[in-house]
């Protein structure tokens, strides 16, 4: 590879680091020893995926009061968990961390990068960053912020993440000569604060060596990946209530939802809904919104269906006691109506027939 020694090129980033790095509290004061506590930095990592710093701060604070030890967390049961993950999005991550820590609970620490991989939720990226920043093992962590530096300040065309085993085998003389630790952290650092998609290159310690920057691509590189357009939906999102308890859809063991407790929904671009029939059972509504996840864009008609007794409820659904509903896990669409229930609302202009809803959500007759 073509590229001047990682060793030399990147030393101006340990004191930088040690000069400028935010106060996070998954971060050991001391960056030349193994962490004292690398249970912290499983959950710091496995929270930060796909998700900023400062809405992890507070959840992680709170998920170490709750679950201090990896066998605490092992014991807790899952509605416990996801209710403590409740709002961070992306629940599959919960279920991966209380899987590891039952793994390090029952037979400790992995020895070894290979063994930390085979911790459930942890890739390449994560293994190493726990590896490094835990156990300061030189293990090179590429993430989105590693990728952009890199790729600017060695000025690699394309895609970065395709030369990802090169900058590995470039960053590890680093990473020995410099503390795994502080540097894998300054490398994040660098990328989350001053190397960002539109970088503050006037406070970048490595700007004089920075390829890119002396050629005036900063901003072409790398070049912005392409994402595919979103999938458009719209439904009825409805809290159906009856003899003090409502009814929502028990947690699934798979999929993008499993663990969660979810509110009944139908599709709304199915039928032409009608005004409310005079005498029909009362229903609230209020203003929709658009919920927008990773690769599809909801619209969500909230809806409060009032009914005089419990019918059976088709497979997976259940009535729940009205009083035990703050208690349950909800991801952030379900939780907003679980909001808007406290609040009032107005008869609908337009909704579904009442019926529909019923017959969409009873057990088959016979």
């Amino acid at each position: 590879m073509p590229w001047p020694a990682a060793l030399n090129l990147l030393a101006p980033l340990a004191p930088w680091f040690d000069r400028m790095r935010r106060d996070l509290p998954w971060r050991a004061h001391n960056l030349d020893a193994p962490h004292p506590d690398p249970y912290a930095v499983l959950v710091s990592e496995l929270m930060l995926q796909q998700t900023q710093v400062a809405t992890v701060v507070p959840y992680f604070n709170r998920w170490l009061e709750r679950f201090p030890t990896p066998q605490a967390l092992a014991e807790a049961d899952e509605d416990t968990v996801h209710k403590a993950w409740e709002g961070l999005g992306y629940y599959r991550r919960a279920r991966f961390l209380k899987a590891a820590a039952a793994s390090v609970a029952a037979e400790g620490w992995p020895e070894d990068l290979e063994g930390l991989t085979r911790l459930p939720g942890l890739g390449p990226y994560s293994a190493a960053a726990v590896g490094a920043i835990a156990f300061q093992w030189p293990a090179p962590a590429l993430d989105g912020n590693a990728f952009r530096v890199l790729a600017r300040l060695l000025l690699i065309e394309g895609d970065p993440k395709i030369r990802a085993a090169e900058l590995r085998a470039w960053l590890v003389p680093a990473l020995e000569a410099h503390g795994p630790s502080r540097l894998t952290q300054a490398i994040m650092e660098l990328g989350a604060t001053v190397c960002t998609p539109t970088p503050d290159c006037g406070a970048c310690p490595l700007a004089d060596a920075c390829a890119a920057r002396r050629a005036e691509r900063t901003g072409e590189i790398p070049p912005a990946g392409k994402r595919a357009k979103p999938k458009e939906s719209s439904i009825w999102l409805v809290a159906m209530e009856a003899e003090g308890h409502l009814l929502l859809h028990a947690p699934a063991a798979k999929g993008l939802l499993a663990g969660l407790w979810r509110w009944p929904t139908i599709d709304a671009s199915e039928g032409v809904p009608q005004p409310p029939l005079p005498g029909s059972f009362p229903m609230l509504a209020w203003p929709g919104w658009t919920q927008v996840y990773t690769h599809r864009r909801e619209a969500v008609n909230p809806l409060h269906l009032r009914l005089n007794a419990r019918f059976q409820a088709a497979g997976g659904l259940r009535w729940i006691p009205a009083a035990d509903l703050s208690t349950l896990p909800l991801g952030k669409r379900d939780q907003r109506l679980r909001g808007l229930l406290a609040t009032p609302g107005q008869t609908p202009l337009e909704a579904p027939d009442p019926g529909a809803l019923i017959r969409a959500c009873a057990a088959p007759l016979g």
